[in-house]
């Protein structure tokens, strides 16, 4: 069991269901900030040097900006990511997705605080007087993208409802473009696209093993969980029993059980006995 499995034991029930319509009604109320009220946008960014001195609401307002300014843009965009979030979460899982989204994020601001913290100190690099419109969630958007085509390859989508195209080539497209901004924008560009690639990198290698995150695999888990489900109730209202020693998960929350594939029948055993008991023939 890798960190993430761990996290979602301890915190999994803190995760946000949905949380793609949650980031995609943010662009949108951001848009209409844009065009109803500009000047209201200039206080919405990601600005360190404004929130070290008592703007902290720039922390999570900057997620407001939205990743283009035409109408039709984002309406195919609300659409698309709308899509390969939810189906994301699925796959994944709510909490998977959460970490996801959130780490993105936070590389994003880290990696804003840490550029200013090197101009600050005399490094001699460029930066602009103000952040409005040049920090926004446009690359964690293209991570979700990312994602999605790294489990999908060979799905195949309607380039704006016409042309179908496979994940995998139009992955190749983003990541050419990413790589194109970052050679030709400026630094904050370069530090924008770096964290969304960096928690996509992260998360790819914390999880190589996300075939058991598949909807084929989730469905087999599911459908052994409703069977087994009858023999897995026990005294003071324990799910799991080690068949050898008869500890369960009430004895000690960090015990691990397995059910054995080489015994007869639904026995489950602790991590102190999968490999050493006896089978049952």
């Amino acid at each position: 069991m890798n960190w993430l499995d761990k996290l979602e034991r301890k915190l999994g029930r803190f995760a946000i269901p949905n949380l793609t319509v949650y980031l995609l009604a943010g662009y949108v109320i951001g848009f209409g900030v844009m065009y109803l009220m500009p000047e209201l946008l200039g206080w919405i960014t990601l600005e360190p040097m404004l929130i070290v001195r008592g703007q902290v609401w720039r922390l999570i307002s900057w997620v407001l900006v939205p990743p283009t300014t035409r109408p039709i843009s984002l309406l195919f965009l609300v659409l698309l990511y709308y899509s390969l979030g939810t189906a994301l979460e699925r796959t994944w899982g709510t909490f998977r997705y959460n970490v996801y989204i959130f780490s993105g994020l936070l590389f994003t601001v880290l990696g804003v605080f840490i550029l200013y913290a090197v101009y600050f100190f005399g490094f001699h690099i460029e930066l602009p007087l103000s952040m409005a419109g040049m920090v926004s969630t446009n690359y964690i958007t293209m991570s979700i993208f990312l994602a999605f085509a790294a489990i999908y390859p060979e799905m195949e989508v309607y380039l704006y409802f016409i042309l179908p195209i496979k994940m995998k080539w139009m992955a190749l497209v983003y990541a050419a473009m990413a790589l194109y901004y970052f050679i030709r924008g400026g630094v904050v560009t370069r530090v924008a696209i770096a964290a969304s690639l960096l928690n996509f990198v992260i998360f790819f290698l914390s999880s190589r093993n996300m075939r058991r995150f598949s909807p084929k695999e989730r469905a087999r888990k599911a459908k052994f969980k409703r069977q087994s489900a009858p023999h897995m109730h026990y005294s003071n209202g324990a799910k799991h029993r080690c068949a050898v020693c008869g500890r369960t998960e009430l004895d000690d929350p960090c015990l691990e059980f397995r059910f054995c594939s080489k015994c007869n029948g639904n026995y489950e055993y602790c991590q102190d006995h999968l490999f050493t008991h006896e089978h049952v023939k």
